[in-house]
């Protein structure tokens, strides 16, 4: 690894390093926060927890459709943050790969949260001055942060949005009041402390990313699924490991008998499919239009099936259909609209 030193100062190359997923799912009322953080839990892939501060509404999602199995606690006021850190480190210890906190706003504006014990404290002491009573509650506040941040879990955070209404034309000429959600109820410079922050639109359910540390969405909107989890997740183990302590190299083994003709020769290993790198691989957007054209020429109705048109009619060979490459994809539709343009014999 190359150094620079300055004196007491060193400066080293940039690594990015491998690191757990932090998601925050940002919405107003009904947007489909719980339902969004359980789909892209899905596609990160393993043991999920889901901390509930919503009455038990993530249980609702039970048994739907595409949405994974997950095991559930229930927390009810006084949401004080020192509650949330224990959950987490709770499923820590259970053996959790996922946790999805539902909802973050809670710890902040819910009975017990950071600003009800502001209010508690100003109103307790003699000045009634709630710039001391900060000094006492942002100590917690960074404590559940910090958790989030060193947790060996991926975290998914819902959020509630404070809300608005636009009016937007009707497919009549009228004007039809929508919902829309503005920034989420939360202390002032939360979303820094996130990888990936989603905005999804209430009445759609379509998610845009409002940061994006990992630049895979482009800002493009896009309807959260698993394959959205499982996008991030090749992005978040693309980094480089940590590096172990080195370890003795084994000894040569023993020199084997040459062997006899009688014995069964080892096969050829197959070629395996082409992946390509991360960076390079096509997003979320690119990869549903492929799926729209598949469907529109050749009726293909799912991945699996998308895998095996590709490859017969294309000899591109991919374990998945999220491990094909931008240019792949722009070859493959370029391919299906020349055959559309192809005049008839």
């Amino acid at each position: 690894m190359n150094q620079v030193t300055t004196g007491a100062i060193v400066f080293r190359k940039a690594e990015r390093k491998r690191a757990k997923a932090r998601i925050a799912l940002c919405a107003p009322a009904g947007g489909g926060k719980t339902h969004s953080a359980l789909l892209i839990a899905k596609g990160l892939g393993g043991k999920i927890a889901v901390i509930d501060t919503e009455n038990g509404s993530a249980e609702l999602e039970a048994g739907k459709p595409n949405i994974p199995e997950f095991d559930v606690i229930t927390m009810h006021a006084p949401f004080d943050p020192i509650k949330y850190i224990a959950a987490i480190d709770a499923a820590e210890k259970a053996g959790y790969d996922i946790v999805i906190i539902d909802s973050l706003t809670h710890a902040w504006a819910g009975t017990g949260g950071l600003l009800d014990k502001v209010d508690t404290i100003s109103k307790a002491s003699k000045s009634g001055n709630s710039y001391t009573a900060w000094r006492d509650v942002t100590p917690l506040h960074n404590k559940l942060v910090d958790k989030m941040l060193q947790s060996t879990c991926h975290i998914i955070a819902t959020m509630r949005s404070k809300t608005d209404y636009v009016l937007e034309t009707n497919s009549k000429g009228g004007m039809t009041p929508k919902k829309v959600g503005l920034a989420p109820v939360q202390r002032e410079g939360m979303d820094y402390e996130f990888t990936v922050v989603l905005d999804i639109d209430q009445s759609s359910h379509v998610a845009t990313a409002t940061k994006d540390r990992t630049s895979l969405f482009d800002g493009a909107p896009f309807v959260p699924s698993p394959d959205t989890g499982e996008i991030l997740l090749n992005w978040f183990n693309s980094g480089k490991a940590e590096e172990m302590p080195a370890t003795p190299e084994p000894t040569a083994p023993a020199e084997q008998p040459a062997q006899t003709e009688t014995e069964p020769q080892a096969e050829p290993e197959k070629p395996k499919p082409t992946v390509a790198p991360l960076t390079e691989r096509a997003t979320i957007t690119q990869l549903d239009e492929l799926r729209k054209v598949a469907l529109d020429t050749a009726a293909v109705k799912d991945d699996e099936n998308l895998v095996k048109w590709i490859s017969l009619m294309f000899n591109v060979e991919v374990k998945k259909v999220t491990d094909l490459s931008a240019a792949q994809v722009k070859e493959i539709m370029d391919a299906v609209k020349a055959l559309d343009e192809a005049p008839n014999v």
